[in-house]
């Protein structure tokens, strides 16, 4: 069987090792600020199980200064891109850093723009459980949010300054580009619905460019998408000769973007299973690179996991506190007959900031590293003066969720312990939001990148319940079994 081509793992002596890298890139990211970290991962010898306690290591070890986060951000994104390797159709093997010095024989992509013929809204509308609320309604549900502890009160704040501002929902100014154009988690659907200009990039499949070339007749926006040279004319020929491979076809897609008229918006919406995950996520944040050096007006936009590890304010440890104190006889009475491994308190008291730990063993060390490398890039782009949108997006019923049963039984049974899984078209819609936000006032400048990462954040109330994530899951898993959605 051939082996794989475009962005790939080193080789080491067991073959593309994913495990390998991992454990050497969370060495490498701990070495300079917390040596006894780095040596602890070098030597785990369970890293399909034993990566949890290394990935908090990396929040905590950051946690100590801004210098100490954003050195283990440089130096994570530092190894990765000194180990990735990239192989060409015919079989030759370069680092990573040399994929843009070697375009290939690939033709450069011409655009399809394609205006829709919808109205612009100029109102922010969220859907929600069936209805789409606007106006009094969406104050009241942000209120009930907050109060919930399902959003942070920052996150209520920045919705509520768009609301207030319904002209800034018009990103026709600006050229946002949709990484993973078909992800259930991205703006696209929201931004041409407000008359915006999106720039569409996603894998060349004719099924999924059908689908948003439909979303795009839909709104009232423009979409601008990477085609083969002479793909023109209806939907169906512009579909069957749509999109850009940037896990094998780097280059082309990255000297498509170079010639974009307007200030970039980078959003990174991509997904993969598995490996290919952290390989996918490599290429765009080779590309986010690229395009930095050679233009200066590339802002950035990510959504983050909330299952992950964060620093989270003292205000989120004390709801936490307080829903631990009054909880009832029954969880009580739990926690002492499992001998402690169930149910046990989500921070140490007056903890600020407290570290929550989200992370979901079923997803797996390649999917944390993917997500992981995504905020290096925000902190050391923040750092660096770029416009940065991070936002922590709530659990979602995506697809690739709902594959995998556990998960999914996890999703039906949360609400029990204070968690609201929201619906996609709620996700991205809200997450949409803050991306607007973010481009129109910018990120307030604070002292530390926890901080950064926490402000605005929608984590469904990951942050704020009084039982640490894992220690609930399985309990979730039971009483959501007969409830999962399939």
């Amino acid at each position: 069987m051939e082996g794989p081509t475009g962005v790939v793992f080193p080789t080491t002596d067991s073959g593309r090792s994913t495990t390998a890298l991992g454990r050497a890139v969370v060495a490498d990211a701990l070495r300079a600020v917390d040596p006894v970290g780095a040596r602890s991962a070098e030597h785990e010898t369970n890293w399909r199980h034993g990566y949890l306690g290394h990935f908090r290591r990396l929040v905590e070890a950051g946690l100590l200064s801004r210098d100490a986060a954003v050195t283990i951000a440089r130096d994570g994104l530092a190894s990765l891109h000194a180990r990735m390797r990239v192989i060409s159709d015919g079989g030759a093997e370069t680092g990573l850093a040399e994929v843009f010095t070697d375009p290939g024989g690939d033709q450069p992509l011409d655009t399809a723009t394609v205006t829709g013929g919808g109205a612009v809204e100029r109102e922010l509308s969220l859907p929600y459980r069936g209805q789409r609320l606007r106006g009094d309604d969406l104050h009241r549900r942000l209120d009930a949010w907050v109060a919930a502890g399902v959003i942070e009160p920052s996150c209520a704040e920045a919705v509520r300054a768009v609301m207030a501002n319904p002209d800034w929902l018009d990103l026709s100014d600006e050229r946002v580009v949709v990484l993973g154009a078909g992800a259930e988690m991205g703006p696209l659907p929201s931004l041409l619905r407000w008359g915006g200009d999106v720039v569409a990039v996603d894998l060349p499949r004719p099924e999924i460019w059908r689908r948003l070339l439909r979303t795009a007749h839909r709104y009232g926006g423009r979409l601008h998408l990477p085609v083969r040279p002479g793909a023109a004319g209806d939907d169906q020929a512009i579909a069957a000769g749509a999109g850009a491979d940037l896990l094998h076809r780097l280059p082309q897609a990255a000297d498509w973007l170079l010639g974009v008229d307007g200030r970039l918006v980078l959003g990174n919406y991509v997904y993969a299973d598995g490996a290919t995950n952290v390989r996918v996520a490599m290429a765009v944040d080779a590309l986010t690179r690229h395009l930095q050096q050679r233009r200066d007006d590339v802002a950035l936009a990510f959504l983050a996991t909330p299952t992950d590890v964060f620093g989270v304010p003292g205000e989120a440890v004390q709801h936490a506190e307080r829903g631990y104190a009054a909880r009832g006889l029954a969880r009580r009475s739990l926690r002492l007959l499992s001998g402690g491994r169930l149910l046990h308190r989500n921070y140490p008291p007056g903890a600020d900031p407290g570290i929550n730990d989200s992370l979901v063993p079923q997803q797996g060390p390649n999917y944390a590293l993917a997500k992981r490398l995504q905020r290096w890039r925000a902190t050391v782009a923040r750092d660096a003066g770029s416009t940065v949108s991070f936002k922590v997006a709530p659990p979602t019923r995506t697809r690739s969720v709902l594959r995998n049963r556990a998960l999914a039984a996890a999703y039906a049974g949360a609400h029990r312990f204070g968690i609201e899984v929201f619906d996609p078209a709620t996700s991205n819609t809200l997450m949409a939001a803050l991306l607007v936000h973010d481009l129109r006032t910018g990120t307030p400048p604070l002292p530390h990148p926890w901080q950064e990462e926490a402000y605005g954040a929608a984590h469904g109330g990951l942050w704020r319940i009084p039982y640490a994530p894992r220690s609930a899951l399985g309990l979730a898993v039971l009483l959501g079994l007969g409830g999962a959605r399939t």
